[in-house]
């Protein structure tokens, strides 16, 4: 048997790597394991990231696989990336607040919908943003488990890869979101929605590099993604309800 990390043979009994030091993974991923993981390594970033990061765009099946079949030494775990993609998000939230939020254009696409309306949707909405953010994983999760799953990944193993794809979703649209504000504020509606249509994309993109590119599986994902989000939305439309930004009269026709 060799280390997963640093390919040295190890003896049969041993618990580490007498060279690397990692971990001997022997068993498959489960939601225990998972958690087990979480509380050894989130709070020791490694300097892996921007290998992670790197090769999250270029391999990432490496990345996944990597993790899922016992590496831990060569990338940044999909938790402590997450975390960092959740920090830089907070950081745009609190920019998006503080310097940018009288820029935007709240007038919608829609008739008669009240501008100040949205605007207060808005600041409801970022109140909730990691939260509803992470619900995304379960989404993308699920869906591609069932759609994509060549590998006979358990789903605490696709969560993984669901974690893996939105937390570099979240970074890599991190800047690109700061630019719009700095450069076309009156577009951040517009421009919007294709960057959330990114993240199906993204994901996709990983599911394709692990399990293989299909058309009839990439327009499964679409449809099943499709009702995720619409389900998220009318969670955020409960949540603005609850929170009373909005009324159910704000729902009628108006004129």
């Amino acid at each position: 048997m060799n280390c997963k990390n640093c390919q040295i043979q190890l003896q049969t009994d041993e618990n580490f790597c007498h060279s690397c030091g990692a971990k001997v993974m022997r068993n498959r991923l489960t939601f225990k394991n998972l958690w087990n993981d979480f509380k050894e390594r989130v709070l020791n970033l490694d300097n892996n990231f921007f290998r992670t990061f790197k090769d999250l765009f270029f391999r990432p099946h490496l990345v996944v696989d990597g993790y899922i079949s016992g590496v831990r030494k060569k990338y940044m775990d999909p938790i402590s990336y997450m975390g960092i993609a959740l920090t830089l998000s907070g950081l745009l939230l609190f920019l998006l607040r503080k310097y940018f939020l009288d820029k935007i254009n709240f007038d919608l696409p829609f008739d008669n919908f009240d501008p100040e309306l949205a605007r207060k949707m808005m600041l409801v909405s970022m109140d909730f943003n990691s939260f509803l953010f992470l619900l995304y994983i379960p989404v993308v999760t699920l869906v591609g488990w069932v759609v994509y799953n060549r590998k006979s990944y358990l789903l605490s193993e696709y969560l993984v890869q669901g974690t893996y794809s939105l937390g570099h979703y979240s970074i890599f649209t991190t800047p690109v979101t700061l630019i719009i504000l700095l450069l076309a504020p009156d577009y951040y509606f517009d421009l919007s929605f294709p960057i959330i249509a990114l993240m199906a994309l993204y994901a996709i993109y990983v599911a394709s590099k692990i399990h293989g590119f299909y058309w009839l599986r990439t327009l499964l994902f679409f449809f099943g993604f499709g009702l995720g989000f619409f389900a998220l939305g009318i969670l955020l439309n409960i949540i603005f309800l609850l929170s009373g930004v909005i009324t159910l009269e704000d729902y009628m026709p108006k004129g």
